[in-house]
């Protein structure tokens, strides 16, 4: 028979507290507990969502099968080490992205878990758009990428540059999802608040953009081959398949030429519930989660890579 699950969310900022409200509408979790350095915010949402507040670290710990890092990005590893040090029992943990500050870091954090009889996941939220998930059963062949991640200026995140906070996004599609274990080359222009990429993949042309001065939020990936074109937005969850000319002609001395146009059905979800419970069945099931740690490690090479083809 299964035991409870109990899940712990560290850190209920405002990533954490949207973990609390997903975890504790998912079926499988029987109990979520959760720890903040800051009192007041864990009564606070302990009293929104009727879960269970923890008063110390290591009561927290006691209490948790499986626990959801939600900390500034630079408490990560530090989180990570004291998660597996303490416990009677390897936790599995999940951890949103990026997985540390810094590539080094990360690399200490897989040294951290191997061996360990855990299930490690890290939140890189997009694999879980459904429009991602469609355009992958496309299977088409990909000759140029765009992907362009706009934000208004935030107060929120002030641990992490453009690159890492909005960017690895991207590039986690990218390098892990659409054009996987593929040599590259790349150049980069940009600050700590705006940044553009392009890499090459052998013929296959890649442009990432982000912002975080964009006075328009803006989530959008176009995907171009010889006989077709792809438009999606993250956001609206919306995808467009345009294919190539079927008719030309002139009319009026004038040129014209006419499209297909296809409207993706998709299946509208909220990637985080979708992303959380996959791992909170991974932990059920003891299978690997999709997005491992060696993977956010790599994503978090190649922030460092950008960094030092941008300067």
């Amino acid at each position: 028979m299964q035991h409870r699950m109990i899940f712990g969310v560290l850190g209920v900022g405002v990533m954490g507290k949207n973990h609390v409200r997903v975890l504790n509408e998912i079926k499988k979790v029987d109990e979520v507990v959760i720890y903040d350095a800051k009192d007041e915010r864990v009564k606070e949402v302990s009293k929104e969502f009727e879960v269970t507040p923890a008063a110390s670290f290591e009561e927290f710990l006691s209490y948790c099968d499986a626990i959801s890092i939600c900390t500034p990005t630079s408490q990560h590893y530090e989180h990570i080490a004291r998660c597996l040090k303490n416990g009677r029992r390897d936790k599995s943990i999940f951890v949103e992205k990026p997985i540390a500050s810094c590539y080094k870091e990360g690399l200490g954090i897989l040294k951290l878990i191997k061996g360990k009889e855990l299930v490690f996941g890290v939140g890189h939220i997009e694999r879980f758009n459904p429009i991602i998930r469609e355009i992958c059963d496309l299977d088409v062949e990909i000759e140029y990428v765009d992907i362009k991640r706009h934000n208004p200026s935030s107060s929120r995140v002030t641990d992490t540059t453009v690159v890492e906070d909005l960017m690895i996004h991207d590039i986690d599609i990218v390098f892990n999802v659409l054009l996987p274990n593929k040599d590259f080359r790349l150049s980069a222009s940009g600050n700590k608040n705006i940044m553009h990429i392009l890499a090459k993949f052998d013929d296959t042309v890649v442009s990432l953009s982000a912002s975080r001065i964009s006075s328009k939020k803006i989530r959008k990936i176009h995907i171009e081959n010889h006989n077709l074109t792809i438009e999606g937005d993250y956001m609206d969850q919306e995808l467009y398949i345009f294919r190539g000319p079927q008719i030309y002609r002139t009319v009026n001395e004038k040129y014209v030429q006419e499209n297909v146009m296809e409207k993706v059905l998709i299946n509208k979800v909220e990637p985080l519930k979708v992303e959380l419970k996959s791992f909170v069945d991974c932990v059920n099931s003891g299978e690997d989660f999709s997005v491992t740690a060696e993977q956010a490690v790599n994503n978090l090479r190649i922030c460092e890579l950008i960094w030092k083809k941008a300067r």
